[in-house]
């Protein structure tokens, strides 16, 4: 399943990589040297920790590359009013009357601790493109459903991050 994107995600992917690439790589092979400088590298702690920088910067470098190469480009305009991508959405659990916010995002930025869900997720697909007031049924699987109406739609105004792996 290719990851679904937004022109923003593709441009921010190409700019933390040009980041990485020009500003923290010499950086951190400038530090590996200045380890490796110091004697000894079976005991060298600061050379390992150095070489473990510059791997983790140049594996992230990778998974950009790959996400970039590999994901689809989705368009993330919506009619004003409707929930889309990079609104806040306030749903209201008809089950218990139980409020909570999200912010709907793409799989790439999806992070349920912060309460950033995927479009693809099923309270994300249920949500996307309502209204308020409209009440949606959240579908799980076959056996599990709720229902949550839209209490409130805002743009929100929190950047979020592209995942880490």
């Amino acid at each position: 399943m290719a990851h679904k994107v937004t022109k923003s995600d593709i441009q921010k992917m190409e700019e933390e990589i040009d980041r990485r690439k020009h500003i923290d790589r010499p950086r951190l092979l400038e530090a590996v040297k200045e380890a490796r400088a110091q004697g000894d590298l079976s005991e060298n702690f600061e050379y390992y920790a150095a070489k473990k920088e510059k791997n983790k910067n140049e594996a992230r470098i990778r998974y950009l590359d790959r996400m970039i190469r590999l994901s689809e480009v989705i368009d993330d305009s919506h009619e004003e009013g409707q929930a889309g991508i990079g609104d806040e959405v306030t749903v209201v659990f008809e089950e218990d009357g139980f409020e909570d916010t999200y912010i709907l995002v793409t799989t790439m930025r999806a992070d349920s601790l912060k309460n950033y869900i995927s479009i693809e997720s099923p309270i994300g697909r249920a949500i996307k493109g309502a209204k308020v007031g409209d009440k949606v049924k959240v579908v799980l699987d076959n056996k599990s459903e709720f229902f949550v109406t839209i209490k409130k739609i805002c743009k929100s105004d929190k950047d979020v991050d592209i995942a880490s792996f």
